[in-house]
């Protein structure tokens, strides 16, 4: 009796926690899409014997699939950087410490660059409207972009040589300090979208942020810690999402699904 209870309970378990994700996997075996795989993948329990038909699956997709593909494919890169992970772990699933610190080391290589070379201001586009969603925690609506967004943009980013080398050094330094007594930290937002984008950072008082992120580019900001709304337009559609800033956050951003 009470095995079979514990049994119940483990099945309950496991059935509350997928409805908390809100994906069914119970056709997962069935399924020949790489996207719906490597999720799989991602979420599911280390033991789960499924993984031992579904890893090896996903790896001959993904050989086949870049077999395959227009040498001009977007998603070729990121393809490659799944089956070189897919071959020495589970799943392409990267925990936080790893994100950071390949975060980290691309935007010290990045800002160190710039310091020497500076850094090209980008045009601003604005884009027709997106139904709305909600994606994760963050919602987005359906709304206009404002004109004036076009000239805000361009001149966040036009900012003077000096300006811009000021910003960089004190990026470098925040990216160096480990010092968790720190009363600052850095932002990153990665902008995977066809839009160019304004990142609005509100905290307590008037404590305020804004950050010019260039379509299917990245931008940073040092911040104050502390609670911050995020908002932004994202091709017409209205992000919103409420952070605690208490150590260094990477933020991505993509095109909004139509419904």
């Amino acid at each position: 009796m009470k095995k079979a209870l514990l049994l119940f309970s483990s099945l309950f378990l496991i059935n509350i926690s997928a409805q908390k994700k809100g994906k069914d996997y119970s056709e997962i075996l069935k399924s020949k899409n790489i996207y719906e795989i490597n999720a799989f993948l991602r979420d599911a329990h280390p033991d789960d014997p499924r993984r031992s038909v579904l890893k090896p699956r996903l790896m001959e997709m993904m050989r086949e699939y870049l077999k395959n593909a227009h040498p001009q494919d977007q998603k070729v890169k990121q393809m490659q950087e799944w089956l070189a992970v897919l071959k020495r772990k589970p799943s392409t699933k990267i925990d936080f410490d790893e994100l950071n610190a390949n975060i980290k080391q691309k935007q010290i290589a990045r800002y160190k660059t710039e310091l020497e070379t500076g850094k090209s201001s980008v045009t601003f586009t604005p884009s027709i409207s997106q139904n709305a969603i909600v994606v994760n925690s963050s919602t987005y609506s359906t709304t206009a972009i404002p004109d004036s967004e076009a000239e805000e943009f361009n001149m966040l980013m036009s900012v003077s040589s000096v300006e811009h080398k000021n910003k960089t050094v004190k990026i470098l330094n925040s990216l160096f300090d480990n010092d968790p007594n720190s009363k600052e930290c850095i932002v990153l937002i990665e902008n995977n979208s066809d839009c160019n984008i304004i990142m609005r950072m509100e905290g307590i008082g008037n404590t305020k942020y804004r950050l010019a992120i260039p379509s299917r580019g990245d931008n940073s900001v040092v911040v104050q810690k502390g609670d911050y709304l995020f908002t932004s337009i994202v091709c017409g559609a209205q992000y919103a999402s409420q952070k605690t800033i208490q150590k260094p956050i990477h933020v991505a951003l993509g095109n909004p699904e139509k419904k």
